[in-house]
């Protein structure tokens, strides 16, 4: 399946999943859904806040020029919020999953369907 499969299949296509994009860990963009355009700027802050968040935590994670206040971080995951919508990133050993929601969506569903790719893509490499 190409990259924009899982796009259109796994994370949009799931329905719990508003706007999604995978992106490279050196900030390049793999795929990502209409309208949504994270910059590469915007990726490599994203990256760094799994090793150190405590820019993400002052300045809040942004994406596709959206500003998400930060509420948690670790290791491999990252969650924020705006208004009544948010944002879930998950790193896997290659690259960066994001996905966001709106008030439709409920944010546990988006996290689950964001971080249960990104445990396939961990498991198979990438």
């Amino acid at each position: 399946m190409s990259w924009q499969g899982y796009i259109d299949n796994n994370l949009v296509g799931s329905g719990f999943v508003k706007q999604a994009a995978i992106l490279g860990l050196d900030g390049s963009q793999w795929a990502t859904s209409s309208g949504f355009a994270v910059s590469a700027a915007e990726a490599k802050a994203m990256v760094a806040g799994f090793t150190d968040p405590s820019n993400l935590r002052a300045s809040g994670i942004r994406a596709s020029g959206e500003k998400y206040m930060c509420l948690r971080t670790d290791d491999s995951s990252l969650y924020g919020k705006k208004g009544s919508g948010g944002i879930c990133v998950v790193k896997t050993i290659q690259a960066v999953l994001v996905g966001t929601y709106d008030e439709s969506i409920q944010p546990g569903q988006c996290n689950s369907v964001v971080e249960k790719l990104g445990d396939y893509l961990r498991n198979s490499g990438y």
